[in-house]
């Protein structure tokens, strides 16, 4: 069988999961491109190479790649949590396995949230910057004990965000509509977006999907100067909206791990209270190797083949 690594940074810190994919006795094709491929270049990798089981990182993988690959495809494991860029039905419907690492992100992303926040919170970014221009600026900061902020998705990710803010003294605000009736956010308050936008110091995203969670309407809603937070998509954030808000100091400070496209070339940019980061807070070498481990072990069991360990 020949398996594809659609993830480019797959194996590189550690080549166990490479050597689990050789014991089984598959023939692994890399990715040739080395970053994520566009809609055409996986369609013709699919196809071109006879794939039958792919290793997916976040390249698209809709009804049109897959039916392109219908007939070889037998299944695809997604390296990670997020599936909004697997078209599962269709999966479905062309008797395609599918299978992800939920857990396996949790504690990185939880600390790459943490640490953007701390960032943000105590200006480190500008006054490193402005130190190493000759300067010695002391910036008053804020602690996180007189912070606000609305976890928006309490999967497991957001509710490791809560726990871990919560713990350093931060009030925390659970908002997920996909939390039963009686739910009590892990024993965080919850509220709806709109109360949590109206008291928020910061708001940090969790959330699945592509659909905009913060738009124009409800940025406008934000006290002024409040930061946000996104490591989860970058369609849960209006762009636009965004730029208008940092520009109106609504937003005073913004940290993105997730864009709309990447790499990522866009407005923000400009803007140096923007933290930017190259959607990598999974990577610390723990969470990779657990991750491409399991994403292995998932692709070979649905592909029928043995797991040797």
């Amino acid at each position: 069988m020949r398996i594809g690594i659609g993830a480019s940074s797959f194996a590189q810190e550690d080549p166990a999961p490479l050597r689990l994919l050789e014991a089984a006795g598959v023939t692994v094709v890399p990715n040739p491109y080395r970053r994520r491929m566009t809609e055409p270049e996986i369609m013709g990798y699919l196809v071109g190479d006879r794939l039958d089981g792919l290793l997916a990182g976040l390249e698209p993988l809709n009804r049109r790649v897959l039916e392109a690959a219908r007939g070889s495809l037998k299944a695809l494991a997604r390296i990670g949590i997020g599936m909004a860029n697997v078209d599962q039905e269709a999966a479905r419907e062309m008797g395609i396995k599918v299978s992800s690492t939920p857990d396996g992100p949790t504690e990185a992303v939880a600390e790459a949230t943490l640490a953007a926040l701390l960032c943000l919170l105590r200006n480190l970014e500008p006054m490193n910057r402005a130190l190493h221009q000759g300067e010695w600026p002391k910036s008053i900061g804020r602690s996180l004990a007189e912070t606000t902020v609305l976890v928006v998705g309490f999967g497991r990710i957001g509710r490791r965000v809560a726990a871990t803010l919560s713990s350093l003294g931060a009030r925390i605000l659970v908002c997920d509509p996909h939390l039963p009736a009686d739910a009590d956010g892990g024993g965080f308050p919850t509220v709806t977006l709109e109360q949590g936008l109206s008291v928020a110091d910061a708001v940090t995203l969790h959330a699945n999907g592509e659909k905009v969670i913060l738009g124009r309407e409800e940025l406008a809603r934000l006290p002024q100067g409040a930061l946000i937070l996104n490591s989860a998509r970058g369609g849960l954030v209006d762009e636009t909206a965004l730029v208008e808000a940092l520009e109106s100091g609504r937003v005073g400070k913004a940290w993105l791990d997730a864009f709309w496209e990447e790499p990522y070339r866009g407005p923000l940019l400009k803007y140096p209270q923007v933290l930017l980061t190259p959607h990598a807070a999974t990577y610390t070498r723990r969470c990779r190797l657990s991750m491409e481990t399991e994403a292995a072990r998932n692709l070979l069991r649905d592909l029928g083949l043995p797991v040797v360990a």
